[in-house]
């Protein structure tokens, strides 16, 4: 009996849209399966390239995961039981860009996602690990069964990646220039994907993707840097505090997004350096819960 694969994904740039394409690449032209893609769209759609103050501008919002009206899925969608999905979405900071959060929580994603098993995909600058723990609450919730978790990043260092990520975003330009490299997921690793799409199809042939996550990551699929996940705890934290203060004093938005700017960039370029020496300066004391940390993380398991 043919198997029906569907994929979601939300993609401004087409690097999200490129990788899930690979990774779906296995179940492509072949009679046993067929592939159904459902690009999430909103109604309001945002802009790319960002202009900078938008860019920011999206930030309580973002990080409070409110939603935006999104346009309904095809009835193709809606009325087929999927046997496995391949979830693609982006991290906005540190959370679920708005369209996936849009999706989530409109009336069409439970009906879409129940009982069904899902590997989750994304592509992003570097920090996701904490995303991908808030999205996992929204699988569990509607039973989904996450069986599998790809997430391509970055490689560059971190000071690198956000110089590259903003020039990207802001012009739309991505390809290396001056003393700076091309942004994002290399392009090695966007073409390789299908690697994945591989080992997945190998598993919904057996019928049981108990093994999967593991054969994924030995793969390749998931990275986990420890400071990362520091920054993105503290990130959180901190994160927290502003989007309620933006959301809550209207009138004094445009200023606060400017503050809040200030203080982002701030963050980067003086409090990470120094959070990064007493990560460095603890990592004997903070080995072993570290090891349990990158192991959980690696995994598809919610605490």
């Amino acid at each position: 009996m043919q198997k029906n694969i569907l994929v979601i994904y939300y993609s401004q740039t087409g690097q999200l849209e490129d990788i899930v394409k690979n990774v779906a690449k296995p179940f492509e032209n072949n009679e046993q399966y067929k592939v159904t893609y459902y690009n999430i769209k909103l109604k309001k759609d945002f802009p790319f390239p960002w202009p900078s103050d938008f860019f920011f501008n999206t930030f309580p919002e973002s990080y409070l995961q409110i939603p935006s009206e999104i346009y309904p899925p095809s009835d193709e969608v809606l009325n087929t039981k999927f046997d496995l999905i391949l979830f693609g979405y982006q991290v906005w900071y540190l959370t679920p860009s708005i369209p996936v959060i849009s999706f989530l929580k409109s009336g069409f994603a439970e009906n879409i996602l129940k009982d069904t098993p899902i590997v989750t995909i994304s592509g992003t600058r570097n920090m996701w690990m904490l995303s991908q723990e808030k999205l996992k609450v929204y699988l569990k919730r509607m039973n989904a069964k996450l069986v599998g978790n790809i997430a391509l990043v970055d490689r560059h260092d971190n000071y690198t990646s956000v110089l590259t990520i903003l020039k990207w975003l802001t012009t739309g330009k991505k390809e290396a220039s001056g003393m700076l490299p091309a942004a994002g997921v290399s392009d090695e690793e966007i073409n390789g994907a299908g690697k994945y799409g591989q080992i997945i199809k190998t598993y919904l042939d057996k019928g049981d993707f108990a093994n999967l996550q593991p054969d994924l990551v030995k793969n390749g699929a998931v990275e986990i840097r420890p400071f990362l996940v520091r920054m993105e705890k503290v990130g959180n934290k901190i994160f927290t505090i502003w989007s309620k203060l933006i959301i809550n004093k209207k009138e004094k938005r445009p200023l606060l997004i400017k503050f809040f700017k200030v203080y982002l960039m701030t963050a980067i370029w003086v409090v990470s350096p120094i959070v990064l020496v007493f990560h460095l300066l603890l990592t004997p004391i903070l080995w072993f819960k570290r090891k349990k940390q990158r192991e959980y993380l690696q995994g598809i398991n919610l605490k």
